[in-house]
Order: C-alpha cells, then sequence, then structure tokens
C-alpha cells in the first residue's frame, strides 16, 4: 500500500465500504442502460400488433404477425416467397401456395440458430450451406430438421395474414 493510504485519513474503512457500493450501484446502472439500450424493454419478444400502418407487422404473442398481402410482390403470385417480419421479432417468411393459402415459416436455421436467405426455390443457410425447400423441408444438410412452420390465418376480406 502507498503512504497516502496508510496515513490519510479519508482512507478508513467506511470509506472504502461507501466507496465500493457506489461503484457497484453505477456498474449495475451502467448494466442496465446498455441492456435498455440494446431491446424495447421487453426480454420475454415482441408483443401485439404492429402500429406504423406500413403492414410489415411487427408481431409476435399474443396477437400475432399481421402482414397485409399487398405490401409484398412476391406473394402476388402462387409459389411466391417473402421475407414479412419487417425485421421485428422472429424472421418469419411466407409462401403462397394459392389464391387462398398460405404458409408461415421461421427462417432460423434449426441447425445452428443463423437466419436463413429466401433462394430460388427455397432457403438456404449462409452459415453452414443447409437448404430447405419451399415448404421449409431440408434439402441437405447439415440440418437434420426443416424450418419451423407457423401457424396462419387468412383474411380475404382484409388482405391480410395474421401468423402466430
Amino acid at each position: 500500500m502507498s503512504d497516502c493510504t496508510q496515513r490519510c485519513p479519508l482512507h478508513t474503512h467506511a470509506v472504502d465500504q461507501e466507496r465500493r457500493r457506489f461503484l457497484s450501484a453505477a456498474l449495475a446502472a451502467s448494466v442496465l442502460g446498455v441492456l435498455a439500450a440494446c431491446g424495447d424493454g421487453n426480454i420475454g419478444g415482441v408483443t401485439g400488433n404492429d402500429d406504423d400502418g406500413n403492414g410489415s407487422g411487427g408481431g409476435g404473442t399474443p396477437t400475432g404477425l399481421v402482414v397485409t398481402l399487398a405490401n409484398f410482390s412476391a406473394l402476388g403470385s402462387n409459389g411466391g416467397i417473402a421475407r414479412v417480419d419487417g425485421g421485428v421479432g422472429t424472421p418469419t417468411a411466407v409462401l403462397r401456395v394459392s389464391a387462398t393459402s398460405y404458409r408461415a415459416f421461421s427462417m432460423v436455421c434449426p441447425h445452428a440458430g443463423t437466419t436463413v436467405n429466401i433462394v430460388t426455390g427455397g432457403f438456404r443457410c449462409p452459415n453452414h450451406g443447409a437448404t430447405f425447400s419451399s415448404t421449409g423441408e431440408v434439402t441437405n444438410g447439415p440440418a437434420t430438421r426443416g424450418l419451423t412452420e407457423r401457424s396462419v390465418t387468412f383474411n380475404a376480406t382484409a388482405g391480410t395474414l395474421t401468423i402466430a
């Protein structure tokens, strides 16, 4: 220890405890600040519908991701695939099966958790090269199971899909 620490009247046990308490509180506040800056404050995921009116959805639980079909030209024809999550929540893609039938898939690769890309005829993981058909089935490993399918409700009157 330095001479100052041994002789200085400010370096008493009580002062050292106060310093530790202050530093602990400051560290905790810093960590909470960083966590708040990294998210929306909802640790469990995004909830509710999209409020910005851009039709990109934004959902999650409990009300789901609401997608306005007119905002995704790829979904204008059978076999079309589009990413519809708007960058919020679980990366999600929709496949148009017919004029009234759609399927939705999580775009999270079941092998390593990487977001897959939409490619001609399906999906491809940029991390390890796994490929999936447009219906989410594995066509080439290392993934051993397909993409997770999500339930879809089509509202023809509103021209929307709700994905749970």
